[in-house]
């Protein structure tokens, strides 16, 4: 299907400058843009990119002025990777829509699932699962007794959902995401360790996405918990009573031990990862492999193992390089010292 620039700016609500005909039937990253395609720059690091690319239209922010000619056809908008958003998604919904039962699925007598689902090939739902209407369940997904699905879901194949655990609406869980395994929870007992059993579930609320191979591990007792809006990258780990609070996102193997509690709006680079027992603070920012060992009591930007504020870590980060010359600097001021005192006590 193609699409003129005046039709794409009348759904964005932008402006157009260039030629309104221009049309375009595909995407494309602004360094490798084609003709017949669009893309977008929201990122000022990739402005020179802008005055080289072929794509035929460039979404840009209302702020943008060019610092030099540009053949593309720009559409102006508030919010340029906001609105490439919205054009992404209105072609998602013009991919064919999966429906009915395979018969290879096997539903339990007692499981109820909902009007205009999709239950895919060798999907197993277990007894007393309930599957909200308008929900996708791919090929090969596991759902254990006692499972509630919201509606609107969608469950990419081969995930596992333990028994009891309950997902909310509008919720997305990727390929091999696991939701509900037993917690690590061992007491030692002389030499060995004894198994604690994990009795609890994880509930995850509305509109939260799980990425591929992630694993949120069930309470010891009550819940492990995913508030609503929460977005995980792929290969994050969350352990048994964590509870993850609304909208905060995490970036690819982050890692939150058992019991801490995390606040509203935060946001996790990857490989970040906490200990147990502790509190975050809500709209709190993590860089990248940050270690956090303790509380976190008002919103900051850490960075670091142990973390520590991201202005902090960079003049420590200065002063790190020099450290060597300084450690010889310090060795030698000593051994003046020293002489010196000789000197003195002649």
């Amino acid at each position: 299907m193609e699409f003129s620039a005046q039709q794409i700016a009348s759904v964005l609500g932008g402006t157009i400058e260039g030629d309104p005909e221009v049309k375009v039937n595909n995407f494309s990253k602004i360094e490798e843009g084609k003709t017949g395609t669009l893309t977008f720059l929201a990122n000022p690091k990739y402005e020179h990119f802008i005055y080289q690319t072929e794509a035929s239209i460039v979404l840009v922010n209302n702020d943008f002025t060019p610092a030099e000619p540009i053949k593309a056809t720009l559409i102006k908008v508030e919010n340029a990777y906001a609105a490439l958003a919205i054009l992404l998604n209105m072609v998602e919904q013009t991919k064919e829509k999966k429906a009915g039962i395979d018969s290879t699925a096997f539903i339990a007598n007692s499981a109820s699932v909902g009007e205009n689902c999709y239950v895919g090939n060798f999907a197993y739902i277990g007894k007393d699962v309930k599957v909200g209407k308008n929900s996708k369940i791919y090929p090969h997904v596991y759902i254990g007794d006692h499972v509630s699905i919201g509606e609107n879901c969608i469950v990419y194949p081969h995930v596992t959902i333990y028994e009891g655990c309950i997902v909310g609406n509008n919720c997305i869980l990727h390929a091999g995401s696991v939701i509900g395994a037993d917690g690590f929870g061992f007491a030692p007992e002389g030499e060995n360790y004894k198994k604690i059993p994990q009795l609890g579930n994880v509930i995850i609320e509305d509109d939260v996405e799980i990425g591929a191979n992630t694993t949120i591990d069930r309470a010891v007792m009550d819940s492990t918990i995913i508030r609503k809006g929460v977005k995980l990258d792929n290969l994050v780990q969350i352990a048994h009573n964590v509870e993850v609070g609304e909208n905060t996102v995490m970036a690819a193997q982050v890692g939150i031990a058992g019991s801490t509690k995390i606040g509203r709006h935060c946001m996790f680079g990857g490989q970040a990862g906490l200990s147990g027992h502790i509190h975050i603070a809500d709209k709190v920012v993590f860089g990248a492999q940050c270690g956090v060992i303790s509380d976190v009591k008002k919103p900051d930007t850490l960075l670091g193992a142990p973390a520590i504020n991201a202005k902090n870590f960079m003049r420590s980060s200065a002063i790190f390089n020099r450290l060597p010359d300084m450690y010889r600097q310090l060795g030698q001021m000593q051994r003046e010292i020293e002489q010196l005192k000789k000197e003195l006590n002649k």
